[in-house]
């Protein structure tokens, strides 16, 4: 069976929206960049491969086929992140496009060197994890910086990588995967969060927020969600 990009392209959004779950045509739509009647050609197109379910006007979901090869690609594309940044000194807010570019078109010959060369790592620069070859992917608990409680700490573990500039900003907060976080204040209405990261205290909105997940390891009484990307 060929699979396109355009196909590749397809398989690991809906996975990345719907980890698993049900996902509307619109969404795909959004996140794809394209209209609603290329979706639903698209969708029709995957459905007879046997990589997905559609259920018109419910969405999509995707078959044990169509995930492995969301799978495989969500791996290329990670672990080209991480050796853009580890081997040829690429900053974290320039890998994601670059390993776009590149996701589709490695070898799996090249995909093991890569892991053999990284010490067969297990996340990306931006803290998600990377699945196995076998198709894997832990759960990871997290949960949003913003549902952490007022006085306690959380570790950062994620990390949205889809705005460069967003990631450049954070970057200068010390939002990094592995670093300690402690909420000091919310302002009601959606206002901003204080927090102080490090030795340093900043203030951050509650968009922001959203993309940054954090464990809950220090915090009782709330369980987190699990999940195993962006």
């Amino acid at each position: 069976m060929f699979i396109s990009q355009a196909t590749e392209d397809y398989l690991k959004t809906i996975y990345l929206l719907g980890q698993g779950g049900e996902v509307t045509t619109s969404a795909i739509a959004l996140k794809l960049k394209v209209s609603a009647p290329s979706v639903t050609g698209m969708v029709k197109k995957l459905a007879e491969m046997k990589l997905l379910r559609y259920t018109r006007y419910q969405g999509v979901e995707l078959t044990a086929a169509g995930e492995k090869i969301a799978l495989e690609v969500i791996r290329h594309h990670r672990l080209l992140e991480l050796y853009l940044k580890e081997a040829l000194g690429y900053s974290w807010d320039m890998v994601h496009d670059e390993a776009e570019k590149l996701e589709h078109v490695i070898s799996e010959e090249f995909e093991d060197r890569i892991a053999e060369a990284l010490g067969w790592p297990e996340i990306d620069p931006h803290g998600h994890p990377i699945p196995t070859k076998e198709g894997v992917v832990p759960p990871v608990a997290v949960r949003e910086l913003g549902e952490v409680e007022i006085g306690h700490s959380a570790t950062v573990r994620q990390v949205s990588d889809r705005d460069a500039g967003m990631l450049r900003y954070l970057a200068s907060l010390g939002f990094f995967p592995g670093a300690t976080v402690q909420v000091l204040e919310k302002a009601p209405f959606e206002g901003p969060l204080r927090v102080r990261v490090g030795a340093m205290e900043h203030a951050v909105g509650r968009e922001l927020a959203r993309h940054v997940l954090v464990s809950a390891g220090a915090e009782p009484g709330r369980p987190a969600r699990e999940r195993g990307g962006p």
